[in-house]
């Protein structure tokens, strides 16, 4: 097994050399890795539905689709990652509790009770600090495994980051599922940083695996790990636009009156919009309804869209920020 040193903190460019690994490598792999503040999508769901964009923009969060199912997740870098990637075992691919195994033993040894709970958690006294996902490649039939251990992240970023009104949102998408979450490091007999965990977990992994040496990427690898980055984990396409079709509604109170927006959205573009409220306009507001259709539902595009128009004289006393705070 290839231990992979990985030191940095770029979401893209870690969900990019997990997918390099995956695809171009045939050793089985281990990795562990942080990101600086994210959110992470699960492959099959609708991005806005997810986050709370308000939040997430004032404070810089990166929101990056992964390649595995499952719901919506925060990084820090107080929350340490894990990714197992192997060739898969008489066609069980799926087996959440083999790849997480290893960390309730290294826990045990901490004096730390941890426990795998209902399809893909680890928790501690009821408490979730792991959620895991899996991948896999059918072609190479390798699985990616990849889990969350919070450390000691801020939960106040996590749970505002992640803070959605779901009545916003008519779709089918996977929904993320809410859990009462704890950090390791409020459970330790000892205090020890997230640095020393992690030193913790790859000597375990150098120990227990046969073979398990340590791999420190290329520069051809990383050459090869920004042209995935580039070609789609910095996507809007990817992270936003892959979302499913959905439908959205939102009303909010102005100076100016009432407006609602009911938007019909399909990867990621508004194709069909409705706009409802008591306010007072000069000129007909389907006129922007229907200069909203074909833009991407998002703030900048939508934002860019109505440049061209007198906002006033539609909206009166409506600000277009107040407008776009009601499309999302």
């Amino acid at each position: 097994m290839l231990c992979v040193i990985n030191n940095n903190t770029d979401p893209h460019l870690n969900l990019a050399t997990e997918e390099y690994i995956l695809k171009e490598f045939d050793e089985d792999c281990f990795m562990l890795w942080r990101n600086a503040n994210a959110i992470i999508v699960g492959k099959h769901q609708n991005t806005l539905a997810e986050i709370n964009i308000p939040y997430v923009e004032e404070k810089g969060i990166s929101v990056v689709r992964r390649l595995s199912g499952g719901g919506a997740v925060f990084h820090d870098l107080g929350n340490l990652n894990f990714t197992f990637i192997m060739k898969g075992e008489d066609e069980k691919f799926i087996d959440f509790k083999k790849y997480t195994q290893p960390i309730i033993d290294i826990l045990k040894t901490l004096d730390i009770n941890a426990v795998f709970e209902g399809r893909n958690d680890l928790t501690i006294g009821g408490k979730k600090f792991s959620g895991n996902a899996e991948h896999v490649h059918l072609a190479k039939k390798r699985i990616l495994h990849h889990g969350t251990l919070l450390f000691s992240s801020e939960m106040k970023d996590l749970s505002e980051a992640l803070k959605v009104n779901p009545l916003k949102f008519q779709d089918k998408a996977v929904k993320s599922v809410r859990s009462r979450v704890t950090n390791i490091s409020e459970h330790l007999q000892s205090p020890i940083t997230v640095e020393e965990f992690k030193e913790l977990i790859q000597d375990y992994v150098l120990k227990n695996y046969e073979s398990a040496t340590l791999y420190e990427l290329t520069a051809d690898d990383y050459k090869r790990i920004e042209k995935i980055a580039d070609e789609r984990y910095r996507k809007w396409d990817w992270n936003y636009g892959y979302s499913p079709e959905y439908g959205f509604k939102k009303g909010i109170k102005t100076k100016g009156g009432h407006v609602e927006f009911h938007l019909d959205v399909k990867k990621g573009i508004i194709e069909k919009a409705m706009i409802f409220g008591d306010f007072f306009h000069t000129y007909d507001s389907t006129e922007i309804a229907e200069a909203l259709v074909g833009c991407k539902h998002e703030s900048n595009a939508i934002r860019e869209c109505l440049a061209n128009y007198n906002i006033n004289n539609y909206f009166n006393n409506i600000t277009i920020d107040e407008l776009i705070e009601a499309m999302f």
